[in-house]
This record gives C-alpha cells, structure tokens and sequence, in this order.
C-alpha cells in the first residue's frame, strides 16, 4: 500500500553533510522524494512536533536540539513508507542500531541520531501537515 511519511534529517546529520547520502539511501530503495526543504526550525514548530513528550524531562532539551541548525525535511512516499523508512533509518539508539542503517552508520547518541522518521501512518499524516501546510 503507497503511504506518504515525514523524514527529517536533523542538525546533526546537516552538519555532517550526509543529506544527500540519506536521500539516496530512501530512493536506491524505490521511494520517492514528494517535497523538501531545509529549514531552520521556528520552536513552536518544534513544541507542535514533538508536543507528546511536552512536561517529560528531556523535553526543553528536544527542542533545544532540533532548533539549534538546519533540519532537512522530507515527504517520502512509496510503497510500505513508514516501516521502509524506518528500517533505513535503523534502531532510535544508534548503539542498538545495525551497520548499514543511517543511524547504525552516522549516529552515536540517542540524543543526536541524525534522523526522525514518523512512526506510524496516522503520526506521519499529522507530522506531514505540520510541516509542510502549502502541500494541503
């Protein structure tokens, strides 16, 4: 079943200039690209986008993140995108993730793993609105 799902590619992996090595990754998969962009992440954006982690502990710290350089923002569709995308991406913790995954490959820290990809395809609906509107 063709789905649409949200990629970012966050300030980590745009500092490590490897943004083209993970668009390549999700189309040598047979993905498509539908719209991106790059952006600097306004923090209410950035409270919306994560807003289900708002009073944890480590939410001031999310944001602080995602907000501190460019993100790279993806509407990728294809085929089974959401587990597609998440399989590429590998493991949330980098350590547990497996070489040739992009975090298995590029990432170190569960605190800056280089990439997010919606989790299902209700939250990549919602996520896909939130951060490209001009797409409704």
């Amino acid at each position: 079943m063709s789905e649409k799902t949200l990629v970012l590619v966050k300030p980590d992996g745009v500092r490590k200039h490897i943004c083209g090595e993970i668009i390549s990754r999700f189309e040598r998969k047979g993905l498509n690209i539908e719209a991106i962009k790059m952006i600097d992440v306004p923090v209410e954006l950035a409270k919306k986008h994560y807003a289900e982690h708002e009073g944890k502990g480590f939410f001031n710290a999310l944001i602080s993140f995602i907000t501190s350089g460019k993100v790279l923002a993806m509407v990728i569709s294809g085929e089974n995108a959401v587990a597609a995308v998440r399989q590429i991406n590998g493991a949330t913790n980098p350590l547990q993730a497996v070489p040739g995954s992009i975090r298995g490959d590029f990432a170190t820290s569960i605190d800056e793993n280089v990439v997010h990809a919606s989790d299902a395809v209700e939250t990549a609906n919602r996520e896909v609105k939130l951060w490209f509107p001009e797409l409704q």
